[in-house]
């Protein structure tokens, strides 16, 4: 067990890029208070960085990405990134989104921090599926066909949000049965009909 004062000794036991004041206090034996005081310490020095209340990143770590907050954004729910966060990340469109979108149990909101934006949607329980862990296992992403219907369930109940899309390149493997699958998760009938509607529509476009 380290002593007291060393806390970056703590933070490297931990071995991760994002952590809580909890956990680093449950290692060195102290108060939150105090292990708040001393985690600010470090963040003066330039060595981690606090991203929310009790949570800090190790933000100058080449392997951290802003996509590791997703998990921690909304604990009274889960989330998974989605939208077009996931499309792009998917190369489903070329241009990069300014705010990270994620789908959730939890309530929609939109999330600021020191290291991006983030704009949480709420999709029913139901809906709540077609996602994956990423390659690095920090976060969990929509499939391709998910991403996509996500998007148009959105759209559905947010006016005009997500109602209109750049270019679209399907990536190989794209299973429209597989999106067709997704649709059908929806409870309400009616927005069901209208993504499936929406979802047959895209497909007129020679472009995809």
């Amino acid at each position: 067990m380290p002593n007291k004062a060393d806390i970056w000794l703590a933070v490297q036991r931990l071995d991760r890029l994002l952590f809580t004041t909890r956990e680093v206090a449950a290692v060195t034996n102290s108060s939150i208070s105090s292990t708040t005081q001393k985690l600010s310490r470090l963040e003066e020095k330039g060595i981690i960085k606090k991203i929310m209340r009790g949570l800090w990143a190790l933000v100058s770590d080449k392997k951290f990405s802003n996509l590791m907050l997703v998990p921690f954004l909304e604990t009274s729910g889960q989330n998974y990134i989605s939208f077009l966060s996931a499309m792009h990340l998917h190369g489903m469109i070329s241009q990069i989104p300014q705010i990270i979108t994620v789908a959730s149990t939890a309530h929609s909101k939109k999330i600021n921090t020191p290291i991006g934006t983030y704009l949480i949607h709420q999709i029913e329980p139901s809906f709540f599926a077609g996602f994956e862990w990423s390659k690095n296992n920090t976060y969990l992403i929509a499939t391709p066909e998910k991403a996509l219907i996500d998007c148009l369930y959105i759209a559905t109940k947010r006016g005009q949000k997500y109602s209109s899309f750049p270019e679209i390149e399907l990536p190989k493997g794209f299973s429209k049965q597989k999106a067709r699958e997704y649709i059908k998760l929806i409870c309400d009938p009616r927005i069901r009909a209208l993504v499936l509607e929406k979802f047959e529509r895209l497909f007129l476009n020679a472009s995809i």
